[in-house]
């Protein structure tokens, strides 16, 4: 993909800072250019890959900066295929995907970006999440009876709760990233249509059977919902420091094509090189060779 056809989509996939969206108006799910195939996406994905790797190197030698990804998703959107085939040339010991389940009885025990901020990413290395702390303006929005279990004090203004918790996770993401820990986050954006393709696929293949849980039927019934959570917490959300982008998500190459393109558009961003060595190293460095000739004198 060319810079400036990459900037482009970049461009479009962008939800701006500051501005409200709709997800059904502003972002096609379905969205492809109409050249590509999965020959060449295929094709692409996999340079794509070599970069990554090489970025992904420097980021480690030069231990200044951190890379968090956030995937989020409807289900059935692809999350962990994306996972699977974009960070598939990454070194597997610079890189770390967490995927977050229903809260335990620990993390509920502890505020709600407790169990992230655990798991976020050391200096020169790459985390993932699976979902994430969004699920906390997301799904309890859609199952209002879940903050119950969050056990929050009396003084909480529930009316107030998704604003307030809008405002506490843009001030997290702005910590995390004026120490070095940048942000990128994805929304992989299906259609309603597609993501009933899918299930269907489930049930009907044998090998995905595993994969199907009749959770996804009665959660597919709060579609409508979702998508209102979503659009007004990928509205709040999206800042000058850590934008969403929403990716289309109905054609899988494409879809990770792009998610690839973001991820090597943000590490380039960062200007990475390798540590440069100075005098004294360089004088160690020459004593060293000399040592090791010697051996074999």
């Amino acid at each position: 993909m060319k810079k400036s056809d990459e900037q482009k989509l970049l461009k479009k996939i962008l939800v701006p800072p500051g501005k409200k969206i709709s997800l059904n108006k502003d972002y096609d799910p379905g969205f492809r250019p109409a050249s590509l195939n999965k020959v060449n996406a295929r094709e692409m994905l996999s340079d794509g890959i070599v970069e990554l790797a090489e970025l992904q190197d420097k980021l480690y030698a030069q231990d200044i900066y951190g890379l968090l990804i956030i995937i989020q998703a409807m289900d059935a959107a692809g999350k962990d295929g994306t996972i699977k085939h974009v960070m598939s040339g990454l070194n597997p010991q610079g890189c770390q995907v967490t995927s977050f389940k229903p809260p335990s009885d620990e993390e509920l025990d502890h505020d709600y970006l407790w169990r992230c901020a655990k798991a976020l990413p050391e200096k020169g290395r790459i985390g993932i999440f699976n979902r994430s702390y969004y699920e906390e303006v997301l799904i309890t929005r859609v199952h209002p009876e879940l903050i119950v279990r969050q056990k929050l004090p009396p003084t909480i203004n529930i009316k107030n709760l998704w604003k307030q918790r809008f405002e506490q996770i843009n001030n997290f993401e702005k910590y995390l990233v004026e120490n070095g820990i940048i942000v990128v986050k994805i929304f992989l954006h299906v259609s309603k249509e597609e993501q009933l393709k899918r299930f269907l696929e489930r049930i009907d293949k044998p090998e995905k059977n595993w994969k199907f849980a009749m959770s996804d039927v009665t959660e597919r019934e709060h579609w409508k919902n979702y998508i209102q959570a979503y659009d007004e917490a990928l509205s709040a959300t999206s800042t000058q420091w850590a934008p969403w982008y929403v990716v289309p998500a109905d054609y899988k190459p494409f879809t990770r094509l792009v998610v690839a393109h973001l991820v090597g558009n943000t590490l380039r961003g960062l200007n990475l090189a390798y540590p440069t060595v100075d005098k004294t190293r360089k004088l160690k460095l020459h004593e060293a060779r000399k040592i090791l000739e010697a051996e074999g004198s």
